[in-house]
């Protein structure tokens, strides 16, 4: 007795056509493929190399400051906005240099007081109602302003 095989390869081939159509759409869905990542990762090193080209920053720098990027793809961007700004006689962008940091503060260390050395009250600064002194190394705060709802 021989076996049906035509249902079973109509069944096969009705279940593999919807999802040769699903798979076929995949570059539709936003999926992206190896391929895809890799033309994204040579387009974002050519983008790279052409800007340093164009800020007037050698190779070296820009390899400096990328190293995560393919450092051929950075070259040929270079490259390509060099002949490009050759050809169409476009000077370079340099971009301004970065600002110095600045100094950090100065820290100022005082010798304790002793309550021997501190001056009395009379002899100090005029105090202002509602103000306390400040212990030594400690800031002076202004009074806390009334927060109470008005009545």
């Amino acid at each position: 007795m021989v076996a049906p095989t035509f249902p079973l390869r109509r069944a096969s081939l009705l279940l593999a056509l919807p999802l040769a159509t699903l798979f076929a759409g995949c570059d539709m869905l936003g999926i992206e493929t190896p391929g895809m990542a890799n033309a994204k990762k040579e387009a974002e090193g050519k983008a790279i190399g052409a800007a340093c080209r164009h800020a007037v920053r050698s190779l070296e720098d820009c390899y400096n400051s990328n190293p995560r990027v393919s450092k051929a793809a950075i070259f040929e961007g270079w490259r390509e906005m060099d002949e490009y700004m050759r050809e169409n006689e476009i000077e370079g962008m340099p971009a301004a240099p970065p600002a110095p940091p600045a100094p950090p503060p100065e820290e100022v260390i005082l010798p304790p007081s002793t309550p021997s050395a501190a001056p009395s009250p009379a002899a100090g600064p005029a105090m202002t109602p509602g103000t306390s002194a400040a212990p030594t190394g400690a800031i002076a705060l202004p009074p806390r302003p009334n927060l109470a709802p008005p009545r």
